[in-house]
């Protein structure tokens, strides 16, 4: 599907959201594992194919798990990097980073808050970014902080499990089960949650928390609440807008409005 072909229906929700977008100026948006995988990148457990189908994947990506065998969680991260470096940001990253220039520029505040770790946002051209994940591009020292992390983008690894200059094992800098968030992460995306005059939910199941919890706070604070999902979720029946569509058809719609008015 893409714009040439969208319903009738979908562009009169795209327009309505265009005027409703028109009036705010703080604009926060969460996007989930349906965005990335316009762009080609399996969720976590599709990528279980292969030799890691026999894998518990909790010990492919938790501290036990690595701790009992880093080098194997190494060679799963290794492969799951190769894959993403293929993949390029698809029409709904980009119109998200166009949207960000077109608010910034009229003295606005827009806001990505993502659950994926591809990276793909600030390839986009995103600007104002959270990861909330993390990004699989990082790498930290084992049982560093997370400020401690930094770009390790060779592909594929070189040596594994890699290690920093002091020979320090580094890890992959993303959340695994039972970590907790980076808690300024988790601090800066509520405020802006509670502070967003609209809040757009954007490929996401709205099921994993405290994530989750965003939209609701938002719409509890009295912002728009848009959701952009071809599936239906919890959030389905509490958004002021539901677009039944991929990201990648949806936002180039509200943008191609956005646009025709001059805004």
């Amino acid at each position: 599907m893409d714009t040439n072909n969208a319903s009738a229906a979908l562009r009169e929700l795209a327009r309505q959201v265009a005027d409703k977008a028109r009036e705010c100026r703080k604009i926060a948006v969460l996007t989930g594992a349906g965005v990335s995988a316009e762009s080609g990148i399996p969720t976590f457990r599709e990528a279980q194919t292969g030799l890691w189908e026999r894998y518990d994947p909790v010990m492919l990506a938790s501290v036990d798990g690595f701790r009992a065998d880093p080098a194997n969680v190494w060679k799963w991260y290794d492969e799951r990097r190769q894959t993403m470096s293929k993949s390029r940001p698809n029409p709904g990253h980009e119109a998200l980073a166009t949207w960000e220039k077109l608010v910034k520029g009229q003295g606005g505040a827009f806001t990505v808050i993502t659950q994926n770790i591809d990276n793909l946002h600030r390839q986009a051209g995103s600007e104002s970014i959270i990861e909330m994940h993390g990004n699989i591009w990082y790498v930290r020292p084992v049982d560093a902080p997370f400020n401690e992390a930094f770009l390790l983008d060779e592909c594929p690894l070189v040596e594994i499990p890699p290690r920093d200059e002091r020979g320090r094992m580094l890890r992959p800098h993303v959340v695994w089960f039972g970590e907790m968030l980076d808690p300024d992460n988790l601090e800066a995306a509520f405020s802006l949650a509670v502070q967003a005059e609209l809040f757009l939910s954007i490929g996401t199941s709205t099921a994993v928390y405290p994530a989750a919890a965003l939209p609701f706070e938002a719409k509890r604070r009295g912002a728009v609440v848009v959701e952009i999902n071809p599936h239906e979720t919890e959030l389905t029946r509490f958004a002021d807008f539901s677009l039944a569509a991929p990201s990648g058809v949806a936002l180039p719609l509200i943008l191609d409005q956005l646009r025709a008015d001059g805004a």
